[in-house]
């Protein structure tokens, strides 16, 4: 609640530095704007970036380190004997402080020292929230009135802000890269000690998947990842066969054939398809599609399991057709007229125009629709696990039940199993083979896209 109020007070000063800044820049100016370096809005710009800033930072500061702080004051508090030196019963012990702090119930009656400790740490958080609250508030005032001070006609208040401006661009668009840093070290500390545990060659080449035979404590041939990558494959190959000629066909439709009447409803009635969640899809695929499969199937003397890779397939490529249409459909129109009415004064027909021009200049863009596509196949989870199973079976029969890499972390992170048991860590062996075959196909897309650019004045 302090935190909010503390955001509130900084934005108000803000603005109310903004108007101090622009009004004093006037005043200096004497009615003569030309005198000052820089217009009245960039000196009002500076003093709500001097009033806001500081106090921000402080906020942000305060909130990375304050609950580690806070824990360390609770536990020096704490008796010496209530404080395991085992770091896991040291982590459970802070979880149980922070539970009761929180007032959620940790299951069991607390020890009276631990219920204290929690009572401590709830005061302790109030008073430094009073606290920040107070010093946040007063950087605030005392960067707007410092600031206030330095405005005079020489200040290069453009610069400054410009400048300041660009720092924080560059601390947003690091935001990005630095995500990813943290997800791949996050998979690839966690999956060294999977691989430490489990053969890599085991993992990749094995034929077998079974964690469940690992809490036995004979690891080998448990984690074979075969099955998983080749039901994977094979679900998101159907799921593209769908897809990918549906959704060009159809972007194809809208953008060269359809009138502007039939594409201002075409399009935004596929677009729905996008905008349904999953879990309804696997609703679709378990009641509807993969009954109808079984039964064409069985009418026409196959063995269809009533989980299958064809259904799971078929609706997932159903469900990404407005990846591929949207994005294709744009690209299209992104097309230079000029380039389809060359091809119409040499003769060439609407379908040759389309088939020899209007698509290979379009090539770039729908390589990237295609590949967001696979990547959304690849990704999805809960239509194979309500319509393709659980079952990891190593076979390219689409008729039979399969289930993918997704579905297996799923369905292996769940539960109280220790974290660091190979059934546990070997989800990030999953997820960190799963970021390589990712970063492969987009490494792949950008090397097409590069091939086959066509430049355009």
């Amino acid at each position: 609640m302090q935190t909010t109020l503390l955001l509130t007070v900084i934005a108000v000063l803000s603005v109310v530095g903004y108007l101090v800044g622009r009004n004093r820049a006037v005043a200096i100016a004497g009615g003569r704007l030309s005198t000052l370096h820089s217009v009245p809005p960039y000196h009002g710009f500076y003093v709500a970036l001097w009033a806001g800033v500081p106090a921000l930072i402080l906020l942000a500061g305060w909130v990375s380190c304050e609950g580690p702080i806070i824990m360390s004051l609770v536990l020096g508090q704490l008796p010496a004997a209530l404080i395991p030196q085992d770091a896991q019963a040291l982590t459970l012990l802070q979880t149980d402080i922070l539970n009761l702090a929180a007032g959620v119930s940790t299951g069991r009656e607390p020890d009276p020292a631990v219920a204290d400790a929690a009572r401590l740490y709830n005061s302790f958080h109030t008073l430094a929230e009073s606290c920040l609250l107070a010093l946040g508030a007063a950087l605030a005032v005392t960067g707007l009135i410092l600031a206030k001070r330095q405005i005079r006609t020489e200040l290069r208040a453009r610069n400054r802000v410009e400048a300041t401006l660009n720092v924080l661009l560059i601390l947003c668009s690091l935001v990005a890269i630095l995500t990813t840093v943290g997800i791949v070290l996050s998979l690839l500390f966690e999956a060294i000690q999977f691989f430490t545990k489990v053969p890599l060659t085991d993992f990749l080449f094995g034929l077998h998947w079974n964690p469940q035979t690992a809490f036995s404590g004979d690891v080998s041939g448990s984690f074979g990842a075969v099955p998983l990558f080749t039901g994977t494959l094979l679900i998101t190959l159907i799921a593209m066969v769908v897809a990918v000629p549906v959704g060009l066909m159809a972007a194809v439709y809208m953008s060269e054939y359809a009138a502007p009447t039939v594409r201002a409803v075409v399009k935004p009635v596929l677009e729905i398809l996008a905008g349904i969640p999953t879990v309804v899809y696997g609703f679709f695929a378990a009641l509807t599609m993969a009954p109808a499969i079984r039964d064409l199937g069985n009418a026409l003397g196959l063995d269809v399991s009533s989980q299958s890779a064809l259904a799971a397939g078929v609706v997932m490529g159903i469900m990404i057709i407005p990846f591929v249409s949207s994005l294709s459909d744009d690209v299209i129109n992104a097309v230079p007229q000029a380039l389809r009415d060359g091809s119409y004064g040499l003769g060439a027909t609407r379908s040759e125009t389309i088939r020899e021009i209007v698509l290979p200049a379009a090539l770039p863009g729908i390589v990237g629709a295609v590949m967001l596509a696979v990547s959304r196949a690849i990704g999805e989870t809960m239509i194979v696990a309500m319509a393709a199973g659980l079952a990891a079976n190593l076979t390219a029969n689409p008729f039979a039940a399969v289930t993918t890499v997704t579905v297996q972390i799923a369905s292996t992170i769940r539960g109280d199993q220790e974290f660091n048991s190979p059934k546990t860590l070997s989800v990030f062996g999953l997820g960190l083979v799963l970021f390589v075959v990712t970063l492969i196909l987009n490494v792949i897309a950008l090397r097409v896209v590069h091939k086959y650019r066509e430049k355009y004045d």
